[in-house]
């Protein structure tokens, strides 16, 4: 998966990423009705991503990847405009937020109360992302999995 930091730059989704997502989306319509829905939260999430300044598009898209590959149980949505993850029953687990839609210094990865984080008394719920990286995917990835096991 591509990866950024200070010396490297990511050109995001890979063209066989977009083909296997546009792929998904019609195998989605082709169910039927609760398939076309899916899609839709699918293209809303993509169309959503697409808008986002370079930087922020390019964690997006790959928390999206790292996402869909840990938790497929999770559908893709839109959440006041953000890509988020949702349970069959469309209660959010978790949504990106962009630093460009609120103009933060950094982007975050934001835990609802679906997440299943628990850890006694206290637990953090929300995370700051500035840049890519194999470790900043593996956590990610640690993070999905925990919410939805």
């Amino acid at each position: 998966m591509p990866t950024t930091n200070a010396s490297s730059e990511s050109t995001g989704f890979s063209p066989a990423e977009h083909a296997a997502i546009k792929q998904r989306a019609a195998e989605l319509r082709a169910e039927g009705k609760q398939g076309a829905k899916n899609a839709d939260g699918l293209q809303a999430v993509l169309d959503s991503i697409g808008k986002m300044t370079p930087e922020d598009r390019l964690i997006a898209e790959r928390v999206h990847v790292v996402a869909t590959a840990n938790a497929p149980e999770l559908l893709p949505k839109t959440w006041y405009g953000m890509p988020a993850y949702a349970t069959a029953d469309g209660k959010v687990v978790f949504c990106f937020k962009n630093a460009g839609k609120f103009n933060t210094r950094y982007s975050t990865l934001e835990f609802q109360e679906a997440a299943r984080l628990d850890d006694g008394e206290i637990w953090p719920v929300s995370y700051a992302l500035q840049t890519w990286s194999p470790a900043v995917e593996a956590k990610i990835a640690e993070l999905v999995k925990a919410s939805v096991s």
